[in-house]
């Protein structure tokens, strides 16, 4: 059974009234969803949005950095794409709310390339498949 975490109890009630927000234990930290989709990372209860071009010069401009962590197997230093998120936003839950919009936006971006990425190949045209059973 995965260990309670008060902060990630927090953000979940201070999310609540945005959504479906659920949380998960994972690599020693917490993902945080909504409606499934993950769009932020709890670690060392320190809480980082999900960031990609869009996004990112909010998070620079409030001077907040990336969630970095270093690979052992590259010895170097590999960000994630979440950023930290401001601590303004931990104490008021309007301006969480912006914030958890532009990450959750973010995290449906990166759902919708998944998704043309993976999409099957076209089939043979109704011709072409009978021809191919001629042979």
């Amino acid at each position: 059974m995965a260990k309670r975490n008060e902060f990630v109890d927090y953000l979940l009630e201070l999310l609540a009234p945005w959504g479906r927000v659920s949380s998960r234990a994972m690599f020693g930290g917490h993902g945080i969803y909504r409606d499934g989709i993950i769009f932020g990372l709890v670690i060392d209860d320190a809480f980082y949005l999900k960031v990609d071009d869009v996004n990112r010069a909010d998070f620079e401009a409030h001077g907040l950095g990336p969630f970095m962590y270093r690979s052992p197997r590259r010895d170097e230093a590999v960000s994630l794409g979440y950023y930290l998120c401001p601590e303004e936003a931990l104490e008021s839950p309007a301006l969480m709310r912006e914030w958890a919009n532009g990450a959750f936006a973010v995290a449906l971006r990166a759902a919708a390339k998944k998704t043309v990425k993976m999409a099957p190949k076209k089939m043979p045209a109704a011709s072409s498949v009978a021809t191919l059973r001629k042979k």
